[in-house]
């Protein structure tokens, strides 16, 4: 019925061992599930595409998520209780952790962009960004709409290559 996105107590390899069991998200194991709790005037909304913003961003993140699990992919969340820096999920490659933003608007994923740029965090070399917008990369983070989110294993396959063919960062885990 539901889908358990795991807190990380902090954002680094490995995943697994990296999460408080006593801090979680739930998200539907089907988004049409979500979409079929909501009242009947809000579902008309949603077949009409209007009055989205209350639910587009609970929607999206549930699919995204709903998505990843699909591809055998656990969910991982971090929110950082002192200030504002949040990453909805991470996936990730060979060697590196990757953060995923699921944006219902533009948005300018101000966390991922902190979380690729600090030293504070040498496992996040890059992050992924996904929206209503087209398929790009700009300064480390890798946009895709939201149906490209089934695709993301696909991508880290290819993106493994590359890590390989590079060679492992200053520090980063291989493996």
């Amino acid at each position: 019925m539901v889908n358990i996105c795991c807190c990380m107590e902090f954002p680094e390899l490995p995943l697994g061992g990296n999460y408080d069991p006593d801090v979680f998200k739930l998200y539907f194991a089907d988004t049409g599930l979500l979409v079929s709790m909501l009242d009947e005037e809000s579902q008309q909304d949603l077949r009409a595409n209007r009055n989205l913003g209350v639910y587009k961003g609970a929607l999206y993140e549930n699919m995204v998520g709903e998505a990843l699990v699909k591809q055998g992919c656990r969910l991982y969340y971090y929110r950082r209780d002192d200030s504002s820096l949040e990453a909805d999920f991470f996936i990730r490659s060979s060697a590196s952790l990757i953060p995923v933003e699921v944006k219902a608007s533009g948005g300018r994923a101000k966390s991922m962009k902190t979380l690729i740029a600090s030293d504070r965090y040498p496992d996040i070399v890059c992050g992924i960004k996904l929206s209503h917008g087209n398929i790009g990369h700009e300064n480390g983070i890798y946009s895709f709409p939201y149906f490209c989110a089934f695709l993301l294993k696909r991508f880290l396959r290819a993106f493994r290559l590359t890590e390989e063919a590079d060679g492992p960062a200053d520090g980063a885990e291989t493996g």
